[in-house]
């Protein structure tokens, strides 16, 4: 068990450091950059208004971006700050932690710089609780932690998912690269009831099953994985159509065959409805990864039809951050599922996994027993 709120006891006249995910999506130029979603920020206020509400002053910290240790305007919490007042007043923002090297070092002398002048530790950052860096694993160490309720859920609900879920329960995995996904998969064969894939990973699976795919992409040093996948006990249900262009450059529908310099970038129609049928049928499903490139609307049909499913279906739904989430609100369809993860990679790690450095240090935190 990770502590939480109600652990840290009499919050009244202290001060609050609090670990926020305020890696938001901003657009404009770097001087003046725009929150295009302020998603991330709203899903803080329930553990910052519990902290504020009882007497704490609430100092948060969280980092944007990857500014590699250097200060970059680009990068600046200043509009986070800014939308951070409306929704909260009188509660601070650090600067960028990821202008100073010593967040993703670790450094023991960042560490003591953060917490100088603190007395408790929250972490609500469930999108980078998998991450050992300063503001995640180092504050435990000396002053008393808890997890904010966004942590809290997060693991509350992956959890179930992973030890207790309804059956069948069926993962939906896209995105660009089976690499990336690997290990997830071979741990959650033993979880889930069958694979979904689609997105620009299931041309290594379909060229494991011999099948010719054009010039899509494809990780030939992960095919002898994805045929030992394929001949396991888990069903892997894979496109039988595919959607991209041909080797003129024109838009084309093809069928599981790809002809020679064609390009896949989308799951076809016959393959989105069938999917859609498999997440309608299942009691629980975890969705990670786009069906295809749907920010090119000529290739945003498989993804939309999966978003759409499962916002209809009466499975336990779970979208594990990231452009699945990000799809799911181009599309208007994030208020129908039943939790939307802040955290892609961290949803990712902690089903693999079951842990995160993250929830480590806050297990060994002085105030638990």
């Amino acid at each position: 068990m990770i502590p939480h709120l109600e652990d840290l006891g009499d919050v009244r006249g202290k001060t609050a450091l609090v670990r926020t995910d305020f890696n938001v999506p901003m657009s404009g130029p770097d001087s003046a950059r725009v929150i295009t979603d302020d998603f991330r920020i709203r899903a803080a206020l329930p553990t910052i208004n519990w902290l504020t509400d009882r007497g704490a002053k609430v100092i948060c910290a969280s980092h944007l971006g990857r500014p590699k240790g250097v200060v970059n305007i680009k990068y600046s919490m200043a509009p986070i700050r800014e939308r951070l007042a409306e929704l909260a007043p009188g509660v601070e923002l650090l600067e960028n932690l990821r202008f100073d090297a010593g967040e993703e070092s670790n450094d023991p002398a960042f560490v003591a710089q953060l917490i100088n002048g603190v007395d408790l530790y929250i972490n609500d950052a469930f999108g980078a609780a998998h991450r050992s860096h300063g503001s995640i694993v180092g504050p435990p160490k000396t002053l008393p932690s808890a997890a904010g309720r966004l942590l809290q859920r997060e693991v509350e609900v992956l959890g179930e998912m992973r030890k207790n879920p309804k059956r069948p329960l069926i993962a939906v995995l896209g995105g660009a690269k089976i690499s990336d996904k690997l290990g997830v998969i071979e741990a959650l064969t033993s979880i889930v009831d069958a694979f979904v894939i689609g997105g620009g990973m299931c041309f290594t699976f379909l060229a494991a099953k011999g099948l010719p795919i054009g010039d899509s992409l494809c990780e030939k040093n992960q095919i002898d994985a994805c045929k030992k996948l394929l001949a396991g006990n888990v069903p892997i249900h894979l496109p039988e159509d595919i959607v991209g262009l041909d080797a003129d450059g024109n838009f084309a529908t093809f069928g599981v065959r790809l002809p020679e310099h064609a390009k896949g970038l989308d799951i076809g129609p016959g393959s989105a409805a069938a999917f859609a049928d498999i997440v309608m049928s299942a009691r629980s499903v975890f969705w990670n990864g786009p069906m295809g490139m749907f920010e090119d609307d000529r290739f945003a049909a498989g993804t939309r039809t999966i978003a759409q499913a499962m916002s209809e279906t009466k499975a336990f739904t779970v979208v594990g951050g990231g452009d699945s989430a990000a799809a799911l609100a181009q599309f208007g369809y994030e208020k129908d599922v039943d939790h939307v993860s802040t955290g892609g990679g961290a949803s990712l790690e902690f089903l693999e996994l079951g842990d995160l450095p993250g929830l480590i240090a806050l297990r060994g935190a002085p105030n638990v027993k």
